[in-house]
């Protein structure tokens, strides 16, 4: 027997654990996010804050959800059931009657051996002996028959785990051998997997991150007879958690429990009070992170939380977190509804155990094949696809489980190679959608369609952004054999789903799309940072202004890295909440969304404001702050704890004390100078980093010539003096001035373009290294040459022009023009110096008039267009001549320091003697 899980060694890179130092929350998804370096004092408190959230408690009929679509089957599996528990009360009234231990144990052994044999094993699974099954009976008994055994505590945990255990596999037994005059009619009837328990308890499981133990687990096994080619899918070498599985034993004895196979965490309390439930449930919540993040075909999590006697059955999903009413177990209807979940969870069909049957293990071609809908093709209308790459795993509990697989469209060679040229990216995920799909103004796959099309031919975005290729809401069969979609609604079921209030609905959305990036945490430097934001932010304006979307969602998870000859570029990604906009440029909803940290002012305070291209960029530039402060990989982060930062502020559960603090901190440079005064120094040209993102603060907040437009803050234009009155309370009137970010809405357009042309000179500077990088690598007195070649011409340009100026207007320059003639002597002077020691040869001289000459023409034509412009332009020259100097000087140093060491290294030899 084999577990039906998909772990993540099908993958060749393996992303990164979860861990209590995640990634910064989501508004769709509770936790908060653990600031690097800082110590967790509560392990479970961000889960105690989801259970809150999320819990809906007490809810009837959680067991349906697990029933067979197929009305006989699940009528046999009722009749299984209550004939399971018929047998388990007898065995419970046996150690009720008061007999002495050995006339009892006699009567137990005849109870159970009269049971078996009118029970007959299904298929060719041989089960346990007459006395393996007496043996888990003493076991599990005492906890159904409380004071049968003096030596046990329902209030005690350890004395609960073996009794536990023994009940859900000495029920497991009893689902497979079924009356012999209840037996099996069709193949529909028999148990399509057994649901058991791990012997070990109290335990961490492997693939776990960090100390945490779970209590039990449970295991869920294809049986062997299911190994058909007309199952359905749903046999034993249909679902792998890996091709080394191929030979894995089946492991009864009680091997260790792994997150790549445990179906479902039982967690354990001495009693049910209402503090230790909660406990109960966050642990459950805690553990479940694991689960989604090593088994990349769960859509949902099956667990079960027991207080003493009382169980309760609980069902994680994208925004839900489902509880059963209590089952006591002492008594025979608590019993039955226990015992009614594991024979369920034996006959149902794989989505109802929570896995996606479109993901699978493909035996032929030993990789993995996942299925996408295809509108294009004839029934079943979908595409296959074969896995090569795991990139985005689903790392918390709640949200929208976005997945992401590196996919071909042949499958792998029988040597394990496959073409890689064509490769194509699958998006997995459970985003909030309308209940129809015509209305639905917020589906991926029709905006990604649209995006698509309306970016056709314009070579300036190629590889900017994923191109659609086919895909949309997945879909289950109902009850009826009709294809529906693949809902939170119809996963529950409308009997469950009646009872959930105003649950916003949620659907399975997988998209085939081409253009396959990176991770950021892949980034290599500063420059090339910068140079990713500048081309998703192209692409996002480009977006706007030809396809009237905005995206909305602005993070670091939804920017990629993408590399190919021409160097490193941005891909802007995930349009889930993207929406479109009206002619003027903005959104006509303007709900909440995006990941907290990032999030802008306007859509935390969730005004009703319009929404515009204003607040993508303000998540810019929250993003690079994150980054300059934390780093994007292990290599950035900080070793020292930063709790203290002032960045901190900006993440929690309190969305206004966030609006508050961000507006705080972008009010003006002094305060926001505090920010990046936080960036992590270890990180190479981190100032540079620190000067682009105050430079688009200031382009955002300051640069306006309008008083209202600049600043971030609401106060007071000035504060009154206290107005007389014999009232008891004094009564002021304060006159507010507009708030500056709603007021900036109006010029939205005019804003987005300065800011995006900031980004364009910075880029267009790193771009002008390039062929100095190409040309000269580590010869760093012919990179300055080409440096001072180029420097020397702003100041002779822009003294000319004052001359003209001066000149034409009959005035006087103010001494600017001497001054200007006198810059460009001293970096002619520079140029000299260097020329004469590095004695270029012919070719070298003539790229160096090339270079003086072309420059010499674009920036005198900038200069007589934006002589702003053109001055931040030297500005970027001169940081690059500090980079390049700052670097040749570590060099020189390095170099010294390891000449010394070298000495030093001698020095200490024992000396020759000759």
């Amino acid at each position: 027997m084999k577990d039906l899980s998909i772990s993540n060694n099908a993958n060749t890179t393996t992303p990164s654990k979860p861990s209590s130092s995640g990634h910064p929350r989501s508004l769709s998804s509770a936790p908060k996010f653990s600031l690097p370096g800082s110590q967790q004092t509560d392990d479970y408190a961000e889960a105690r804050s989801q259970v809150k959230h999320y819990l809906k408690d007490n809810i009837d009929s959680v067991q349906t959800i697990a029933e067979h679509s197929n009305q006989s089957t699940q009528q046999f599996v009722t009749r299984q059931t209550e004939s399971i528990a018929e047998f388990i009360d007898e065995l419970v009234q046996c150690a009720k009657s008061g007999l002495g231990k050995a006339e009892l144990e006699n009567k137990l052994k005849r109870t159970i051996a009269a049971q078996l044999k009118r029970r007959s094993p299904s298929g060719r699974y041989s089960g346990k002996t007459d006395a393996e099954m007496f043996d888990s009976a003493v076991r599990f008994l005492p906890w159904l028959c409380p004071g049968s055994d003096s030596t046990f505590s329902t209030t005690n945990e350890k004395h609960i785990y073996p009794c536990f255990v023994e009940l859900i596999n000495f029920v497991a037994e009893l689902v497979v051998r079924p009356p012999l005059d209840q037996q099996p009619t069709s193949f529909d009837e028999y148990p399509k997997q057994l649901v058991r328990s791990y012997n070990k308890t109290d335990v961490k499981p492997d693939n776990a991150e960090g100390r945490h133990r779970v209590d039990m687990a449970l295991k869920c096994d294809a049986l062997s007879y299911h190994d058909t080619s007309n199952d359905g899918g749903y046999g034993e070498d249909s679902f792998r958690s890996s091709k080394e599985d191929l030979k894995a034993k089946d492991g009864r004895n009680g091997e260790r429990p792994n997150y790549s196979r445990i179906f479902a965490v039982i967690e354990v309390k001495p009693n049910s009070s209402d503090a230790n439930m909660l406990k109960g449930f966050s642990q459950l919540v805690e553990y479940s992170k694991n689960l989604y993040w090593n088994q990349h075909n769960r859509r949902f999590i099956w667990g079960l939380v027991s207080g003493g006697s009382n169980v309760k059955a609980c069902v994680l999903g994208p925004n839900f977190l489902l509880a059963s009413r209590f089952m006591d177990v002492t008594t025979a209807e608590g019993q039955l509804e226990l015992i009614g979940f594991l024979a369920n969870w034996s006959f149902c069909e794989l989505p109802k155990l929570g896995y996606d049957p479109t993901v699978r293990f493909d035996l032929k071609h030993l990789c993995f094949a996942i299925d996408t809908v295809d509108n294009n093709k004839p029934e079943p209308a979908q595409t296959t696809y074969y896995l090569r790459k795991i990139v985005v795993v689903a790392e918390r509990v709640f949200g929208r489980h976005t997945r992401c697989f590196v996919v071909s469209e042949q499958p792998p060679s029988s040597d394990g190679d496959c073409d890689t040229s064509a490769d194509i990216l699958i998006k997995d995920a459970w985003p909030e959608v309308s209940d129809s799909t015509e209305d639905d103004m917020r589906d991926e796959s029709k905006l990604l369609e649209w995006v698509s099309n309306g970016l056709a031919g314009r070579s300036e975005f190629e590889g900017l952004y994923p191109k659609y290729i086919n895909g949309g809401r997945m879909q289950i069969q109902d009850a009826h054999g009709e294809s529906v979609d693949e809902t939170t609604r119809t996963v529950l079921g409308e009997t469950v789903w009646a009872q959930l209030g105003e649950l916003p609905l949620r659907a399975h959305m997988r998209i085939a799309m081409s253009g396959v990036g990176e991770p950021l945490k892949l980034i290599k430097s500063i420059p090339e940072l910068i140079v990713v934001i500048y081309d998703v932010m192209r692409c996002h304006m480009g977006i706007l202004k030809h396809c009237h979307i905005l995206h909305r969602d602005i993070s670091e998870a939804n920017i990629l890295v993408r590399r190919d000859s021409t160097g490193v570029h941005g891909m802007l990604i995930d349009f889930d909440h993207a929406i479109s906009i009206t002619d003027d440029g903005y959104a006509k909803h303007a709900e909440r969304t995006g990941t907290v940290p990032f999030m802008s002012v306007n859509n935390l305070e969730d005004k009703p404001t319009k929404r515009t291209a204003l607040d993508d960029w303000e998540s810019i530039i929250y993003i690079l702050c994150w980054l300059g402060t934390f780093g994007w990989n292990s290599d950035t982060q900080p070793s020292d704890s930063v709790a203290s930062v002032s960045i901190a502020s900006w993440d929690g559960y309190n969305v206004k004390m966030i609006a508050n603090s961000k507006r705080r901190d972008m009010d003006s440079s002094r305060n926001f100078t505090e920010i990046t005064k936080g960036f992590n120094p270890n990180i190479p040209d981190i100032r540079r980093l620190a000067k682009v993102v105050e430079g688009l603060r200031a382009v955002l907040i300051d640069n306006h010539n309008d008083p209202d437009l600049r600043g971030a803050m609401v106060i007071p234009d000035s504060i009154p003096e206290e107005n007389d009155s014999d009232e008891e309370t004094d009564q002021y009137e304060y006159k507010m001035r507009p708030d500056p970010f709603a007021e900036r809405i109006a010029h939205w357009e005019s804003i987005s373009e300065s800011l995006l042309a900031k980004l364009e000179i910075i880029w267009a500077v790193k771009s002008a290294r390039k062929p100095t990088d190409i040309f000269f690598r580590n010869k760093y007195i012919h990179r300055s040459v080409m440096l001072e070649v180029v420097t020397a011409v702003p100041g002779m340009v822009s003294g000319l022009i004052h001359h003209i100026k001066s000149l034409q207007g009959m005035r006087h320059d103010g001494g600017w023009i001497g001054h200007l003639l006198h810059e460009a002597e001293n970096e002619r002077m520079h140029l000299m110096t260097w020329m004469e020691v590095s004695k270029p040869v012919m070719w070298e001289r003539a790229l160096i008039t090339t270079v003086q000459t072309g420059f010499f023409a674009v920036f005198s034509l900038l200069y007589m267009v934006s002589p702003r412009t053109a001055h931040r332009v030297v500005g970027y020259l001169e940081e690059e001549a500090v980079t390049l100097y700052t670097h040749w000087r570590d060099c020189i140093h390095a170099k010294f320091e390891s000449l010394f060491e070298d000495m030093d290294t001698n020095s200490n030899k024992p000396h020759i003697k000759y």
